[in-house]
Parts: structure tokens; C-alpha cells; sequence
């Protein structure tokens, strides 16, 4: 595409846009000094911060939400290293993502819509000026990772999958059946008819030419759906490789397996090698070293295990020496980076209920912990070999922009960049939040999070609300979440209690791993530990108590429904497995469930499995003597919405007041603005009424 051309595009983009209307920030005002549903859908959502070349600046990303338009947008800003001159450099009606800075920094490229409104590469000025569409992909693109020089770049595009009716027979071309003779036609989400591909083009600047698939041809993803994306890649130091991650394996195979591996593809002599030949687990997350003598990368063991520990692995790249960092680290690494100097790496992981930064030698392997603060890290970008930026959040705040960096003797000093959302909590009382160690059946503790309302008054007594971690394998941290939100809860008059029940990561490995194999088993009778310990304070109202959960979190909710001997006054599931039975059909990922339940529930001889099935929560519902509410979204395709159905007509079979809420338009998570406020409502409706006096 010519310059001309670019600018003609350029402006009628601009003039597109002045016609749109833009969601801004709300001019928020509390009318109660409480935390409510407003406050939350007020709130600034900070993403990406990017370190500039020079680590001067840092790149970062804010969105709202607006409940009318029912949707959101995003806009970048800029503020120096110390957090000063903040700045907003886009003003659009639709979201820039991706944002990252090239040439040198003096220009910031991402992805936006174009006019058909798929997601193309656009680069503009640091200021935001000459804004401009580079990449003219048909379909758009999912993500995109320039060379080191910037001479190259690989962009995600879509290759066509799956036959259509079409495709079999040309002469219905209105037929939709859709013809399957293999597994893993659907996932998360959507029936699977394209899958990703890295399209590598050269790119001079200004336009992207000589596009080539490098998998053109392969029936295999990558990155991997159904959450895989640019992390995915690693141009190797000269540009002249590009390391990806895939799963070659369709069907059956690919459903049954967790083995990706890493491939090297080089452009010389256009050939793939497989960098992880025998690593039988996830293999993602490819990084070079800046001195390009090593490759790290994340590393699970097992094939099959979804949840199995993140080993941190670097290659020699000269010698091809694999090396395992975290042999003697027992916690599962969520993600890392690069220490510029190329003798360490930063890494974040779950330990003891939250999730710092830490710092992994790559010598002695030695690891240190470069935070200590009651809060979840997240994101990490390299400043220089004493500095990264990061992000934070906790139960009581979402994500602002943080620096960490090391001083003298190595004194850590953890500074707040952004106060995005000061301006509102300034407003508020929020609830406060005290970790308890409570002791298990089996002798152990279990550190368990309780949130109490604002102006809590230990004379008074207080309904409180129990809730259950989904995942299975995920973590009861200082998490911030804009559906499950404890700070919400609290807000609203509830005690909430947090247990990391066996299965959440940040305990160790053997605390993780107990519940495979064991869904009814000892994680449940933590559950009922953390319970009874906290109804034994005098200021729970032991006659009012509810529990909730989604996904694993809705299991044990429907569970707990025909197995809690009076416990629960109430209790609410999203997204739950109710008949383990048709999960293990209904599901797409059959890793997981062969796995996690044991394997399949007509193999007799399968003692695990047959423990499993035995146990299903549809198998206890001549116990359920409890109110229950249901939601469920009818793309949910991990969980079918005919598993909430199913829950909600056996309640109302056997008397039990019930009600159900379904979303036509939602997968496993209620991701729309007007959804999400109706979950919410709803949620507080029903607890109130059965956990309320007042109801």
C-alpha cells in the first residue's frame, strides 16, 4: 500500500471515529460510601504496561465500561519511569490492544479495528500523531511479534479447519449441518472452523510484504486455543529463526494430550525443528536471553496433567544442554521474564496465598523473593538489570502499574505508578481482610482468606457467604475480580470465607495434586473444616450461611447441596458440573477429564474413576433439602448449559426453591456489561433473601 494510500485510510478511519460515540471515564459520585455495583462498573481497568527502549517511559493501557453501550473501550497513556506525566495518547471509540513500543521508541504499535472491524497492526507517533494501518490481513489478526531488528514480523491469522456443508455437497449452499467424524470440533467457545496460524511478513516500516504461512499446509494450532497468544513466539536473536509453540495432533489425539512442543523454524533453509523432542507436557512460553545465549521457556512434566508445575527450563543454545532451574522450587511458575543482564530471571508465582516477584539465579538456581506485600503480581517488563515493571492487585483494589527494583545491599523498593482508581476509593469504606490458619481433618492448616464488611462490629452477628474455588488447580490469592469480587461481597454486608482447599496452587506440590483423582474426597471435608472453624466465632450468624462457586467451584456447590448435613441456608452455582457422568461425554478437553476424574466411567476395572462417578453431586440430590440458584451461559462448551438445567429441574422435582438464570450469549465467565450487572443483582437478590433477616 502506497503512503497516500495509508493516509486516505488514516482519515477515513479518523472521521469514522469522530461520528462514534466514546466511553470515557464516569463522573463517579457514591451515594452510600460503600462499595456497590456501581463503583465496580465505574472503575479504570489498567493493563500492559510496556518499559520504552530507552526505560524512560512506560506504555500502558486504561479501560471502561460503559453498561448503556454495553461494552468497553481502551485507551493508551504514557508517564515517565517515576509515574509522573501521565498522559493519554488515543481518544477512539474502539479498543487499541497490544500496544508496544518500535523504532527505538519514537513509535507505538497495536492492534485495532479496521473498517470491517477486524483487529489489524496500526502504528502511530509516540504522541499519539500519524496514526496509521499497516496490515491489511484477511480476517484480521490476533496478535503480532516484530524481529529484534524490526525487519520482520509474525502476525496470528486464521486458517480454514473444518469442512462445511458446502464443501460436501456445492449444490445446497444454504445447508448448515455440520459434518464430524472426529473430536475436539468445539472449544471453550466456538465450533472449531478456523484455527491460528504465524503468518511472517517483511515489514519495512510502513507496510508488510511477502506474507508467508510457515505452517502452510499443517492441520495444527499455534498458539494454542483456546488462550494462546504472542507469548506463544521467540525470534531468535538474528531474526533468522522463529521458535513457536504447537500441538501437532488433531482429533482424538490432540483431545487426549497435553504435548506441545517448541519448533524452531528457520528461514534460510525454510526447514522445523523440534526444539523439545520428548518433553511430554505443555512446553510454552518461549524467551531468548538478551545476550542470545539461552532459551527459557515454561515446562510441565506429564502428558495429560493441565494443572501439572510450571518448570522453568533454559536451553544452551550452542550446546542444546536443557536445563531444569526449578528442580528445587516447589510452587508452579504462572510467568517470567528476562533480568537484562542475562544472569537472572523474574518470575511470578502463587506462595502462601499470594503471588510475588521473585528473582531466580541462573547459576545456583538460587531463588529470592523481591516482594512481600499482601497482593497479587502480575506482568512483568524489564527496565534495566535492577528494575522491572509490573502490576498489582488484591483483594481490596484492582491492578495499578507498580515498579520494583533492586537499591543498595539490595534493599527492594516497591513504588506505585498509577492511582487510576484513587479518586473512587477515596470515596468509599472498604471491607478489611485478615488471613486465618485453620486446622484440616487430616492434621494439616489451611490458610484461609476472611473478608468483613466495612465498620465491622465483632458484637454484632453477620451472614456469611463460603465460597469455592473453581479451576480446579487455582488459586485463593489476593485475586481482584470484576464477577467474583469479595470486596463486593463484603461491601454488601457478608462475612466471606476464602479457603485454599487442597488443589490450589501455592502450597506445594503435594497440597495441589491431593484432589485429582479425589473431587468428592479431602478437599470437600476442607471446605466443611473451614465452616464449622469460623461459625464457632460468635460474630457468624451460624443459621444464615451460604456457599457459592463456578465450575469446579459449581461442582462443589451442588456437591456440598446433597452432603452438608444443615450447614448452608442457601446456595448459588455458576457454570457447575452436576452429573460428572455426562461431563466426561460433554466436555471437549478430554485430557482433563481423564485426568482429573480418573478416566471413564464404563472402564469397571478403573478404581479412581469408578470412585469418581460414584460420588457425582446428581447422585446425592435425594438430600437436597437447601434453596439453590443456578446460572449458567449457553456457550459455555467446557461446562454444557444442560448441566445447570439439569441441577435446576431435579431442585424443582423435588420441591426445592430454585431459580435459574441462562445466558444465551455467554461461554463459562459473564463478560458483558449488562450481563455482568445482572449477575450481580441477582446474586445479592438471592443470597439477601435467605441469608438476610430482613428478607
Amino acid at each position: 500500500m502506497s503512503a497516500t494510500a495509508l493516509l486516505m485510510t488514516a482519515a477515513a478511519a479518523n472521521a469514522a471515529e469522530t461520528e462514534a460515540p466514546i466511553i470515557e471515564r464516569p463522573d463517579f459520585h457514591s451515594a452510600t460510601g460503600i462499595f456497590d455495583i456501581d463503583a465496580l462498573e465505574a472503575l479504570g481497568r489498567v493493563s500492559e504496561p510496556k518499559v520504552s527502549p530507552d526505560g524512560k517511559q512506560v506504555l500502558y493501557g486504561i479501560s471502561y465500561e460503559s453498561v448503556p453501550q454495553n461494552k468497553s473501550n481502551r485507551e493508551l497513556w504514557v508517564m515517565n519511569l517515576d509515574g509522573s506525566a501521565q498522559t493519554r495518547i488515543t481518544t477512539t471509540p474502539k479498543s487499541e490492544n497490544s500496544a508496544v513500543w518500535i523504532d527505538g521508541g519514537r513509535r507505538i504499535a497495536f492492534l485495532y479495528p479496521d473498517a470491517d472491524g477486524n483487529p489489524q497492526l496500526w502504528a502511530m507517533n509516540a504522541d499519539g500523531s500519524a496514526r496509521v494501518q499497516i496490515s491489511q490481513h484477511e480476517g484480521g489478526i490476533a496478535g503480532f511479534l516484530f524481529s529484534p531488528d524490526q525487519s520482520k514480523i509474525v502476525m496470528i491469522g486464521s486458517v480454514k479447519y473444518a469442512r462445511t456443508a458446502a464443501d460436501i455437497y456445492p449444490d445446497l449452499p444454504q445447508a448448515t449441518g455440520r459434518v464430524l467424524d472426529d473430536l475436539m470440533y468445539k472449544h471453550w467457545d466456538e465450533w472449531v472452523t478456523e484455527i491460528p496460524h504465524p503468518f511472517v511478513g517483511n515489514f519495512d516500516g510502513s507496510k508488510i510484504t511477502d506474507v508467508v504461512d510457515i505452517m502452510d499446509g499443517e492441520p495444527y494450532e499455534s498458539p494454542m486455543k483456546p488462550f494462546g497468544g504472542i507469548e506463544s513466539f521467540a525470534w531468535t536473536p538474528d531474526g533468522n529463526g522463529l521458535v513457536y509453540t504447537s500441538r501437532k495432533k488433531t482429533g482424538l489425539e490432540y483431545a487426549i494430550s497435553t504435548n506441545s512442543d517448541l519448533y524452531l523454524y528457520d528461514f534460510a533453509s525454510k526447514t522445523t525443528k523440534n526444539l523439545t523432542e520428548g518433553m511430554m507436557g505443555y512446553d510454552t512460553c518461549p524467551a531468548f536471553s538478551p545476550d542470545g545465549q539461552y532459551m527459557a521457556w515454561l515446562s510441565m512434566e506429564r502428558d495429560g496433567y493441565e494443572a501439572d508445575k510450571n518448570r522453568l527450563f533454559v536451553m544452551n543454545m550452542a550446546t542444546g544442554e536443557k536445563t531444569d532451574l526449578t528442580t528445587e522450587w516447589d510452587y508452579t511458575i504462572e510467568e517470567f521474564a528476562w533480568n537484562p543482564s542475562s544472569k537472572s530471571l523474574w518470575f511470578i508465582a502463587y506462595h502462601q496465598g499470594i503471588a510475588p516477584v521473585f528473582e531466580i539465579d541462573l547459576k545456583s538456581h538460587a531463588v529470592t523473593a523481591l516482594t512481600d506485600a499482601v497482593a497479587d503480581f502480575t506482568s512483568l517488563s524489564p527496565v534495566d538489570e535492577k528494575t522491572v515493571v509490573t502490576m498489582n492487585h488484591s483483594m481490596l483494589r484492582p491492578n495499578e502499574v507498580f515498579s520494583v527494583a533492586k537499591g543498595k545491599k539490595n534493599k527492594i523498593d516497591v513504588k506505585q505508578l498509577t492511582d487510576v482508581n484513587g479518586s473512587i476509593f477515596a470515596q468509599l469504606t472498604m471491607p478489611t481482610v485478615e488471613k486465618r490458619m485453620v486446622p484440616t481433618t487430616d492434621g494439616k492448616e489451611m490458610l484461609t482468606w476472611v473478608v468483613y464488611p466495612p465498620h465491622f462490629d465483632a458484637a454484632k452477628k453477620y451472614p456469611a457467604i463460603l465460597y469455592l474455588q473453581g479451576g480446579p488447580q487455582s488459586s485463593v490469592s489476593q485475586a481482584w475480580s470484576y464477577r467474583w469480587n469479595f470486596a463486593l461481597m463484603g461491601s454488601n454486608g457478608y462475612i466471606v470465607i476464602l479457603p485454599n482447599r487442597r488443589g490450589v496452587p501455592g502450597f506445594g506440590t503435594e497440597w495441589e495434586e491431593q484432589i485429582s483423582k479425589d473431587y468428592p474426597g479431602q478437599n470437600m471435608r476442607d471446605y466443611l473444616s473451614a465452616i464449622d472453624y469460623m461459625k464457632q466465632e460468635p460474630y457468624i450468624d451460624a443459621k444464615h450461611v451460604g456457599a457459592t462457586g463456578a465450575s469446579y467451584g459449581g461442582f462443589s456447590t451442588y456437591w456440598l447441596a446433597g452432603n452438608h448435613e444443615g450447614r448452608f441456608a442457601a446456595f448459588l452455582a455458576h457454570a457447575g458440573i452436576f452429573n460428572t457422568e455426562a461431563q466426561y461425554l460433554e466436555t471437549e478437553e478430554m485430557w482433563f477429564a481423564n485426568w482429573d476424574m480418573g478416566g471413564a466411567y464404563w472402564d469397571k476395572d478403573n478404581a479412581a474413576a469408578q470412585r469418581t462417578f460414584a460420588k457425582s453431586p446428581h447422585r446425592f440430590v435425594d438430600k437436597w433439602d437447601t434453596p439453590i440458584m443456578i446460572s449458567h451461559g449457553e456457550l459455555d462448551y467446557r461446562i454444557l448449559a444442560s448441566q445447570g438445567m439439569s441441577a435446576f429441574n431435579a431442585a424443582k422435582l423435588r420441591g426445592i426453591p430454585a431459580e435459574m438464570v441462562i445466558y444465551p450469549d455467554e461461554n463459562h465467565w459473564i463478560l458483558k456489561p449488562q450481563n455482568a450487572v445482572m449477575w450481580q443483582r441477582l446474586f445479592f437478590r438471592w443470597f439477601d433473601r435467605w441469608l438476610k433477616d430482613e428478607k
